[in-house]
């Protein structure tokens, strides 16, 4: 119960926060990010902007604003504020309804950066449940996977995503051009250190 408080007033803070009109904020884009969940990179802020209304926000544009955020944290190595912000974010997709593999890959990757590889790697199992070369799925799996520092684990969904990749990107579905920068990044050998 005390962490459902603490959940209630965090998400008060935030909300105050933002509804405020007269505080600057920094406006990113959302992150392109690595195979290990590091952003690659971040377009410089905007400096004077005004803070949204979040009661004016739809569901889609407030899970999107909580994502960002989550993925900002991660690569700035604030890991107790990605924590904290993870499962407000994840609500937030939740309440969009039905899942689709786009929302569970972002809802994945929201886990991998908080460090919780258990959902993320059930976010991935349901994608590849329902469709098993689906590429953001074999990507999430191969992170979750990587949390769990589970290395034949990992490199098993690294060889299937290399064969089911000429295929599934001809179908140009919308979650892989947005996270086409994952996908590559997941593609790319990896680099083994030299002694």
């Amino acid at each position: 119960m005390p962490g459902v408080a603490l959940m209630a007033l965090v998400a008060f803070l935030i909300g105050q926060r933002l509804g405020r009109t007269d505080s600057p904020i920094a406006t990113v884009a959302a992150p392109n990010t690595d195979s290990d969940g590091a952003r690659l990179a971040m377009p410089g802020a905007v400096r004077g902007a005004r803070a949204p209304d979040i009661s004016k926000m739809s569901p889609e544009e407030r899970a999107t604003r909580l994502f960002d955020r989550v993925m900002r944290y991660g690569e700035e190595g604030k890991q107790d504020s990605a924590r904290i912000f993870a499962p407000m974010a994840i609500q937030a997709y939740e309440m969009l309804g039905p899942l689709d593999a786009h929302s569970r890959y972002d809802i994945g990757m929201i886990s991998v950066v908080s460090g919780n590889s258990e959902t993320a790697r059930a976010q991935a199992d349901s994608i590849l449940r329902k469709q098993p070369t689906h590429l953001l799925g074999l990507v999430l799996a191969m992170k979750a996977a990587g949390l769990r520092r589970d290395s034949l684990g990992r490199a098993q969904f690294a060889m299937r995503l290399a064969a089911a990749a000429p295929s599934e990107r001809s179908k140009n579905l919308k979650e892989y051009a947005d996270h086409g920068a994952d996908i590559d990044a997941a593609l790319l050998p990896p680099v083994i250190a030299k002694p």
